[in-house]
């Protein structure tokens, strides 16, 4: 097994189905569990050094930190609808609970500053629809540095409509520089059909090498300490969702990346007219029979 990529399953422990954390993953900051709930369950956790957010994968719930109680709408699935969260600090106890039940993303990264815990409306996430043609996809940027508060955390969800080709051209944030962050990344996927597959590449250098091809279904986990990432293909027929979770050790909270050279160049072929019609995909407002899973 590669052992970049985590198979779905592959971590879980107890009523997290998925487990990373930045000793597991053999670097510094960035760690994600996806905790499972059962109708009516409760599941406490102590944040520790790492502030976090919880981001409602499928169902509601409400989430009480220092002395506060929020109701997150949440939704059915990652393709119904952008959702709302809650940030938690560091150094805090946090319960979650879900009178329905569902899967809550938990993204997390080890900071110094503890800030106040608050709610995010799904209504003030920005949708970007990014790229061109079979290179188009959809950003809903919940958590990056020029939408929402935090120390160190960034994270964003993107949406891959079937047959599509995101994280184009590659690049890569390992270091730092002009232009360019070194940041510690987590791709977490969700194919929308329970047998749908997409394909996940990472490449490094002959000084830092790192290699990664696989498919991908949902519930699996590719964790990215350096090297160049892309594409993130989805295959014709399935959606692909995934959440980025990254985070460094650079004192301003930035993301900036470097391309390929060798592909940077289809950049300038993108004309914004082009974008694949099927998009967005979803907005702040929760679409009508949508049985993806």
């Amino acid at each position: 097994m590669n052992t970049y990529h985590l198979p779905a399953g592959s971590t879980a422990d107890g009523d997290y189905d998925t487990v990373v954390t930045p000793a597991t993953a053999g670097w510094t900051y960035s760690g994600l569990k996806v905790l499972a709930l059962q109708p009516g369950g409760t599941a406490t956790f102590a944040t520790g050094d790492a502030e976090t957010l919880v981001l409602p994968l499928s169902g509601g719930c409400t989430v009480t930190c220092d002395g506060e109680v929020f109701e997150v709408q949440g939704r059915r699935n990652v393709f119904s609808r952008v959702t709302d969260f809650v940030y938690v600090p560091r150094d805090a106890e946090v319960t979650v609970a879900s009178a329905s039940g569902g899967r809550f993303a938990l993204p997390s990264a080890r900071c110094e500053r503890r800030l106040t815990a608050r709610y995010g409306p799904a209504e003030d996430v920005p949708v970007e629809l990014r790229g061109s043609g079979q290179a188009s996809r959809q950003v809903n940027n919940f958590c990056t540095p020029e939408t929402f508060e935090a120390d160190k955390l960034i994270a964003c969800e993107v949406i891959t409509p079937g047959g599509n080709w995101s994280s184009y051209p590659p690049h890569k944030h390992d270091e730092a520089k002009d232009g360019e962050a070194e940041l510690e990344e987590i791709y977490y996927f969700e194919v929308s059909d329970q047998d749908g597959i997409a394909w996940q590449r990472v490449y490094g250098t002959p000084e830092r090498p790192i290699e990664v091809s696989e498919a991908v279904r949902s519930g699996d986990v590719v964790v990215i300490p350096h090297g160049w990432h892309g594409p993130s293909a989805a295959a014709p027929g399935y959606d692909l969702y995934y959440l980025n979770v990254m985070a460094g050790p650079g004192e301003d909270r930035a993301w900036l990346i470097s391309d390929d050279p060798a592909h940077a160049w289809v950049r300038s072929t993108w004309a914004p007219e082009d974008l694949d019609p099927r998009l967005p995909l979803s907005s702040a407002v929760e679409k009508e029979g949508d049985d993806a899973q």
